[in-house]
């Protein structure tokens, strides 16, 4: 019987520790199994790696549509071999970075079936709000972003590029400002 009960715990603990991520084709990723619904579109960093500065497009909501989260953008973090990277602040990006507005064009071009065939066509998505919004387009950047009932959270999400290349795998974390408890994590093929 205790052979039993700790074999039971070692399989509760793997599958805590170990984000439940379901690969949904065309560079996009999803994971439903945390507090925090986490989906990630990866398509444009797949197809441009050699970019110094690479955009992810994130979906977030709240799985208990009673609780309200927030997530800020530093609560935002990439992981690539055991290393974590937060985003560069939008003064950096567009002082560094001059292709903001080519990755939103190409992400226009992109198919983004792969995405809405999970959790997030469940949702409503406010378009007002974004960690990196476009330049010129009259909105200004956020510090975090409010999800909470069926209203998410989408916005783009820069990280520098560590030399990441085909087939390395990312993890993306986020958790909620007031209680970092409540975290989710997603894996990236890319």
């Amino acid at each position: 019987m205790k052979i039993l009960k700790v074999a039971f715990m070692i399989f509760v603990l793997c599958a805590v520790a170990y984000p439940q991520t379901e690969n949904l084709g065309m560079g996009s990723f999803a994971n439903e199994h945390g507090p925090i619904l986490l989906a990630v579109d990866a398509k444009v960093a797949i197809e441009d790696l050699n970019s110094p500065y690479l955009m992810f497009i994130v979906y977030m909501a709240s799985k208990n549509q009673n609780k309200n989260i927030e997530v800020g953008r530093n609560d935002v973090t990439m992981i690539w071999n055991g290393q974590e990277y937060k985003m560069p602040s939008v003064q950096e990006l567009r002082k560094n970075y001059l292709a903001e507005i080519r990755d939103i064009d190409f992400y226009r071009h992109l198919n983004s079936a792969g995405i809405v065939s999970s959790w997030v066509r469940f949702y409503r998505w406010e378009g007002h709000t974004d960690f990196f919004p476009a330049l010129r387009s009259g909105q200004v950047p956020v510090d975090a972003g409010s999800m909470s009932d069926s209203i998410g959270f989408t916005t783009k999400c820069y990280f520098k590029n560590p030399g990441l290349k085909k087939g390395d795998k990312v993890t993306f974390r986020v958790r909620d400002i007031k209680d970092p408890s409540v975290t989710s994590e997603v894996d990236v093929t890319l």
